[in-house]
């Protein structure tokens, strides 16, 4: 799962050498943070947080296929 948040990031963002996916796996749950260049935030934000959503419905749809529930947080 950590290289598929890490490949989507990367297809977004100008700098895919700054991204950053740290994964925390608590009770059934695994929390992804992105870090990404300061300039590339806006990316993947996306208008209204539009690409945020998108990524984070991804996210859980593979994390569903995997019978567990993911956290996406987007760290400035």
């Amino acid at each position: 799962m950590k290289d598929f948040v890490e490949y989507l990031a990367k297809g977004l963002v100008s700098d895919p050498g700054a991204v950053v996916v740290k994964e925390m796996k608590g009770d059934g749950t695994i929390i992804f943070e992105l870090t990404v260049a300061p300039d590339d935030l806006g990316k993947v934000i996306g208008k209204k947080g539009r690409t945020a959503r998108a990524l984070r419905t991804l996210i859980q749809a593979a994390a569903t296929k995997a019978k567990t529930r993911a956290i996406l947080e987007i760290l400035d």
